[in-house]
């Protein structure tokens, strides 16, 4: 079956990018010219995907005013023959894809709000992007469509993941996994945020999951953790590799997270080294600025 839809959870309060976030969702800071969550929109779409629906929270309706059209600024620029590059830029957001919404009315954690998609998805396999997770990839091969593509050949769950320094693995997961063949793997076993001495590789989830529609069930069906009380999207997954149908994608990209302030200028500075309108005068300002240090 073709996958055609994708969710993005956009529901989390930004608390590490404050206070930046109080006021502008994170999934709205800019990289260079566009918000975070265009990056994100413009890659499912690459993929293929025609239907997404991103979950947010209370506070968040701008994200929706950018994918939306904006009338009077659009007439404005329509009728300046020196603003038509300007005018398709503003539009062209509007018409990505078919964008829905849906708020996750309680802070429950990435679990629950995959839940609050469950109507929206019905009985098929679907994409996630998670909003704090913009991945520059080769172009023509955006990063969930990786995992697309390994999800057909297989018919099992995939997730996204890259090796991370080891200092760094219980900020994010531990994976159990056997090479399946380049570049994917099978997973046995998740360890959320593990101590040192639980660490299994260093391999971990990062930002982009495709998951069959059986993952409503393993959901609703995992005990929540005893301290938090939250139900883990880890431990949901497990259920799917008990049943040997998980795997890993080591995927071809540059991450960056947007929920974490060196993410951010490091997902600028990058992005503006190759950005075709300001790239090689950011490069010759780096050199001066470097010559200064």
């Amino acid at each position: 079956m073709k996958i055609t839809k994708a969710i993005i959870p956009a529901a989390g309060l930004g608390t590490r990018v404050l206070p930046a976030s109080k006021s502008v969702p994170k999934e709205m800071l800019n990289i260079v010219d566009k918000p975070a969550i265009q990056y994100i929109v413009e890659e499912a779409v690459a993929a293929g995907i025609t239907d997404i629906l991103i979950i947010t929270n209370r506070g968040k309706g701008v994200i929706e005013d950018h994918f939306d059209h904006s009338f009077e600024l659009e007439a404005n620029l329509k009728d300046n023959p020196s603003k038509q590059k300007i005018y398709e830029d503003v539009l062209y957001p509007a018409n990505l894809a078919n964008i829905y919404y849906i708020r996750q009315k309680e802070t429950k954690g990435l679990a629950h709000a995959i839940l609050c998609a469950e109507k929206f998805i019905g009985n098929e396999p679907f994409a996630i992007l998670y909003g704090d997770d913009v991945i520059v990839s080769p172009e023509g091969n955006p990063v969930i469509g990786q995992l697309i593509k390994a999800y057909e050949k297989y018919g099992a769950g995939c997730v996204g993941v890259k090796e991370v320094p080891r200092e760094d693995v219980p900020k994010y997961c531990s994976l159990d996994i056997t090479p399946l063949e380049k570049r994917i793997m099978t997973v046995n076993n998740i360890i959320e945020k593990p101590t040192p001495e639980e660490i299994m590789s260093c391999y971990s989830i990062l930002g982009r999951v495709v998951m069959p529609p059986e993952i409503f069930d393993c959901i609703r069906n995992t005990q929540p953790d005893k301290k938090s009380g939250e139900v883990y999207f880890t431990d949901s997954m497990l259920k799917l590799a008990a049943k040997g149908m998980l795997n890993a994608v080591d995927f071809e990209g540059t991450r960056y997270d947007m929920g974490n302030k060196l993410g951010i200028m490091k997902a600028n500075c990058e992005v503006a080294l190759n950005h075709p309108e300001i790239g090689e005068d950011f490069k010759a300002y780096l050199r001066e600025l470097a010559s200064t240090l």
